[in-house]
């Protein structure tokens, strides 16, 4: 009877210790979980005319360990059999918990240090919502990635290589998927 007593005592201690972690988010003051995103956020050419601006990203509680982070934005829904990536950057310093909006939209306004991949547009900057009218509404998904390293990846990685690293290697992550259509 102790034995199990222990034991009961036992979990409840590392049920405490892992509950009380707190999970990593990822919020905005530009854009709102399920909410659809403003023109602010829309890409400039093919069709759509918005401003094309990234959305400022602040992220907490990452996991103990992180030294590096990445930011994502893909759209699931993408009529082209693998999605579409709006943006790929990482090894976003470890000291960092934001991006400013138009971060990815202006030339050397990201963190030092951080890397820009090709988007699915054919350029390194943020490419805003621009699905094709009528397709419906699409996901738009913004991740942060933590990292126990920066990464090591070649000067023309695609994004979904990276996002294949980060599955592979990410300490934790946090999301927040905005919509739009046309």
């Amino acid at each position: 009877m102790m034995h199990l007593h222990k034991w009961i005592v036992g979990i409840g201690l590392f049920t405490a210790v892992f509950s009380s972690a707190q999970a990593m988010t990822l919020s905005s003051k530009d854009i709102g979980e399920g909410q659809q995103l403003s023109n602010q956020f829309v890409f400039n050419g093919f069709g759509c005319n918005g401003e094309n601006l990234s959305p400022e990203l602040t992220w907490r509680d990452a996991p103990n360990g992180t030294k590096a982070y990445a930011v994502t934005a893909y759209d699931p829904d993408a009529p082209t059999g693998s999605g579409w990536w709006h943006w790929a950057v990482y090894n976003i310093g470890g000291d960092q918990q934001q991006l400013t909006q138009g971060a990815g939209s202006k030339a050397n306004a990201l963190p030092q240090g951080a890397i820009a991949l090709k988007n699915d547009y054919g350029t390194t900057n943020f490419g805003g919502a621009c699905p094709p009218q009528g397709h419906g509404m699409h996901r738009y998904v913004f991740t942060v990635w933590a990292l126990p390293t920066p990464l090591e990846l070649p000067k023309d990685a695609s994004p979904a290589l990276l996002g294949f690293m980060l599955r592979s290697q990410a300490l934790g992550s946090a999301k927040l998927t905005a919509v739009y259509q046309r």
